[in-house]
């Protein structure tokens, strides 16, 4: 319940009179319309554009939301520096002042300019900071109106839009109501002017962006930055985008010069794994509409407690139960009294059942003390009975397996015809999950077991 206190208003403006910058709409006929697909904007990140969709739509309005200090004013800043080569942006802070935004700017530029000396000292005029870039701090929205109006951007960076407040509404900044309001005004301006919007949203304890659920229906896009603060990699999920692909990533690497896009992601995030190791198995798992091979270590120790503890990191808690209970039932695995212990490494997050099979090999191999393949990858869900069952997009998580040098793939046994698999990779089928174990680990699974 939120308490709403009406003051007597000023004299209504004119039915035509739009509260953002916007003009009297009119009704047209569908078949005038232009259905040209609309340019986009470059904003000079790859990984940036990829989420977006290739680009930036004018008019739209984007939302990114994340933890403190995970990276959300950088990322921006550095969208701004970029844009503003091209077009005039306007970038509205209402946490930093505006010198601490310039010193970020230096920072970003200098580590660009000399990456191999982070502590270049070159002056500021040395460094390319574009012209068409305007700073101002201000959290009242009328105000910011104004500023629109004299700039005439093309982009607009509202940092942040919990701290934004509409002084006609007597509740105080971040609350549900000035935080409505002000989306729904920014929506206004954006839609009617033309101008691209981006908003950095705060987000709760429990992850999700502060404030009502209807800010997430009134943007276009929304994004969220996410990674653990202990790992320098950074992931850019859209999870509601009317401009292109819904579950999106983008991965970034945090340095000196700000984020960095990787590439290549799976090639980062197996940099470090070591071979033939007990209890790390490969999965592949699709983010969007790409597949990234992640390492998942598992981990069992006899338990000192009377209940054994299941803790994972990066998969849901659940899914971990589902995938224990199985491999003690089906596989005939003693884990009753095993702690057990699973990480995703590189802080990434998997929500997909296709890493079910790395999972349950993984635990496994740490059991019996036996490695995985090497040259191997585990595609697969795991069903209570102890089934593998197929999972979408296959031929793409393959072809990205033997793209970096896996010469084996241990997946579901397909009982319907699709599309072929890859050649230059071994399929191995499996009906159930003690034949993949049997096909993963060095040495096979104990009949007795």
């Amino acid at each position: 319940m939120v308490e709403e206190v009406v003051s007597v208003a000023p004299p209504p403006a004119p039915a035509h009179a739009a509260r953002g910058l916007g003009t009297r709409s009119t009704p047209r006929r569908l078949a005038e319309i232009s259905g040209d697909v609309e340019e986009r904007l470059p904003p000079g990140i790859g990984e940036f554009a990829r989420v977006l969709g290739g680009g930036v739509v004018p008019g739209s309005v984007v939302l990114i939301g994340g933890d403190p200090g995970i990276g959300k004013s950088t990322l921006l800043l550095q969208v701004a520096l970029e844009m503003a080569k091209d077009l005039t942006v306007l970038y509205v802070s209402g946490e930093e002042s505006e010198r601490q935004i310039k010193m970020r700017a230096l920072r970003l530029l200098r580590a660009e300019t000399d990456e191999t000396h982070p502590s270049y000292a070159g002056s500021e005029k040395e460094l390319a900071i574009p012209d068409r870039l305007f700073l101002v701090t201000e959290t009242n929205l009328a105000m910011i109106f104004e500023h629109i109006q004299a700039v005439k951007p093309g982009l607009l960076i509202l940092d942040s839009v919990q701290t934004t407040y509409i002084q006609e509404l007597d509740s105080s900044a971040g609350s549900v109501t000035q935080v409505r309001e002000t989306a729904s005004r920014l929506r206004e301006l954006a839609k009617s002017s033309g101008v691209a919007v981006f908003l950095i949203g705060h987000v709760t304890k429990e992850g999700a962006i502060a404030g009502p659920r209807i800010l997430e229906h009134i943007v276009d896009t929304v994004l969220y930055l996410e990674g653990d603060r202990f790992q320098s990699y950074r992931l850019l999920r859209s999870v509601k985008n009317r401009f292109g692909a819904t579950s999106e990533v983008g991965v970034f690497e945090m340095r000196e010069r700000g984020l960095v896009e990787v590439a290549n992601p799976s090639e980062a995030f197996l940099a470090e794994r070591m071979v033939n190791a007990p209890g790390s198995a490969i999965a592949v798992t699709m983010e969007g509409t790409r597949p990234i091979l992640v390492e998942i270590q598992g981990l069992t120790s006899p338990t000192s407690f009377g209940n054994p503890r299941r803790t994972p990191n990066g998969i849901d808690f659940n899914r971990l139960l589902l995938t224990t209970a199985v491999l003690t039932r089906r596989v005939g695995l003693r884990l009753g009294e095993q702690d057990i212990f699973v990480n995703v490494v590189g802080g990434i997050s998997i929500d997909e059942p296709a890493a079910d099979l790395a999972v349950a090999t993984a635990i496994a191999s740490s059991l019996r003390g036996q490695p995985v393949r090497a040259d191997a990858v585990l595609i697969g869900e795991v069903g209570l009975s102890g089934e593998l069952r197929m999972v979408g997009q296959m031929p793409a998580r393959l072809r990205e397996a033997a793209k970096l040098g896996f010469r084996a793939a241990i997946v579901p046994r397909r009982l319907r015809r699709g599309e072929p698999w890859p050649d230059d990779i071994q399929i191995i089928e499996a009906r159930s999950l003690r034949q993949a174990l049997e096909q993963a680990l060095l040495g096979g699974v104990d009949k007795s077991d």
